[in-house]
């Protein structure tokens, strides 16, 4: 079976029994089981082997820094890449890594952005359980807990919107959209969410949920374990009702924290659930579905459809947008997508550097960038970017017959490659379709060191994918 058309039937995985080193895991279809999922991978092996640690990484990195998922990142990552485009150098990884869209509870990263932490943690939690990625879940039920929603609201956001706001249900509709089903978004979507929102609070919405799309993929991609203090969920005190840090003893820190019979047996409604067909019942089986790759004629209406639309969303003045990001981009004209993400700032100037460093540095190759970014693109049905990888193929000498080869058979490439472009494909498709055989195959083809640069980069470029789609931006020359 060609690639392109396994994904074109769609991904459906039976997870019986143990789970083998070729399967995807299981998705958990109440809240109890989703906790118990989270207290697991807290054991979880990861993916990518590493040197063993050395005294002087012990001396300069300290007992706290030299874990698994830092240490991938000094060794392996090129200095300024970020998980998603946000965030640069090392303490931006390290931001980026937690899974945090903000620097912490009430504020912004960003003066332009005004949208709520706990709404924002309550997109991430939707994304997260989305992709199946329980790390991320984890970290954000403990967030939501401290932000002072408590745990049947938490519930609630996995099988009944109901008591939510219209603003929020269809926020919520849209974290899930653009995180599942990103080749879906069009001009109805952001139309939908100008009913409740601005469109810079849109923009803002759409940054934050791309972001998390991209920390799910490297947390899952990597096979990051979960923290083995998580679940130290914050006690409250009983007249204020505020948090208040627990002690060790007085608090275990577990995620197996009790559920109330309300969503104790409720299915999800936001994870994707496969339905048995003999009994009509919901099974834990991981399903991950892309129509099929349309064919090139097709691909080239997209492309000039791309090029003579209006974006959704407002792109900042060239003049204006200059000035935050001249730093990088101290010449030559903006492309379109810098003077999107550049109504912010700072998160603006982060992300463009970010970007830009993972264009110019680590040890994958130029093509083997521009195929990957072609492959996702094309994946997720991102027309401006698909139009900017298949220029850069171009550029780099690649004919029309080369790059549309890579939407179907593989067997002419080495099989470095094929194990690079199974790698993308899947991780970008749905973060948790990866298997560990996946990895460790790629790892023993290449090496540890651009195997966890390729999760990284297509962190990026999945991010990419859903901000310039969703924001419908056209595909000019200068870009």
């Amino acid at each position: 079976m060609r690639p392109a058309t396994a994904l074109a039937l769609g991904l459906i995985l039976t997870t019986t029994g143990a789970v083998q080193a070729d399967d995807p895991r299981p998705v958990p279809l109440t809240r109890p089981e989703m906790k118990q999922f989270l207290e697991d991978m807290k054991i979880r092996k990861p993916r990518i082997p590493l040197p063993e640690l050395t005294e002087e990484e012990k001396t300069k990195l300290g007992e706290r820094e030299a874990g698994y998922e830092n240490r991938l990142r000094v060794l392996y990552l090129p200095d300024g890449w970020g998980f998603g485009g946000g965030g640069g150098g090392a303490g931006g990884n390290r931001a980026a890594a937690g899974g945090n869209p903000t620097p912490a509870p009430g504020r912004n990263s960003d003066a332009n952005m005004t949208l709520d932490y706990a709404f924002k943690t309550e997109l991430f939690w939707i994304v997260s359980r989305t992709n199946n990625c329980q790390y991320c879940m984890g970290h954000q039920e403990s967030k939501l807990l401290g932000a002072g929603l408590n745990e049947d609201t938490i519930a609630a956001l996995d099988g009944d919107w109901s008591e939510f706001t219209p603003a929020q249900r269809s926020a919520f509709a849209f974290a899930r959209k653009i995180t599942y089903q990103p080749y879906l978004l069009n001009d109805a979507d952001i139309v939908g969410l100008r009913e409740h929102y601005q469109d810079l609070q849109i923009l803002e919405m759409i940054l934050s949920t791309a972001g998390n799309n991209a920390i799910n993929r490297w947390k899952e991609g990597a096979g990051i374990p979960q923290s083995k203090n998580g679940g130290n969920f914050p006690r409250r005190d009983e007249k204020t009702g505020l948090a208040v840090n627990p002690t060790p003893d007085a608090h275990p820190q577990s995620y197996l924290t009790p559920t109330s019979e309300k969503f104790r047996a409720t299915i999800s409604r936001v994870a994707p659930v496969a339905i048995d067909p003999k009994t009509g019942k919901p099974t834990r089986q991981t399903i991950s579905r892309r129509p099929a790759l349309e064919s090139r004629d097709a691909v080239e209406k997209q492309l000039e459809i791309a090029r003579t639309r209006t974006p959704r969303l407002p792109l900042l003045d060239e003049t204006k947008a200059r000035a935050v990001v001249s730093e990088v981009w101290p010449d030559g004209p903006l492309p379109q997508w810098v003077r999107l993400v550049a109504n912010f700032p700072k998160e603006g100037l982060n992300r463009v550097k970010s970007i830009k460093s993972a264009e110019e540095k680590g040890v994958i190759t130029p093509l083997v960038k521009a195929q990957v970014s072609w492959i996702i693109a094309r994946q997720d049905r991102a027309w401006y970017a698909t139009g900017l990888a298949q220029r850069r193929l171009k550029e780099l000498g690649q004919t029309d017959e080369q790059i549309y080869q890579l939407d179907g058979d593989w067997s002419s490439f080495s099989p470095a490659d094929q194990a690079r472009f199974t790698l993308v494909r899947k991780l970008a498709t749905s973060p948790v379709v990866l298997t560990d055989a996946d990895v460790d195959q790629a790892v023993k083809l290449t090496s540890p060191e651009e195997v966890t640069q390729l999760i990284c980069y297509t962190t990026t470029r999945a991010s990419f994918d859903r901000i310039t789609e969703a924001a419908g931006l056209t595909l000019s020359e200068k870009d």
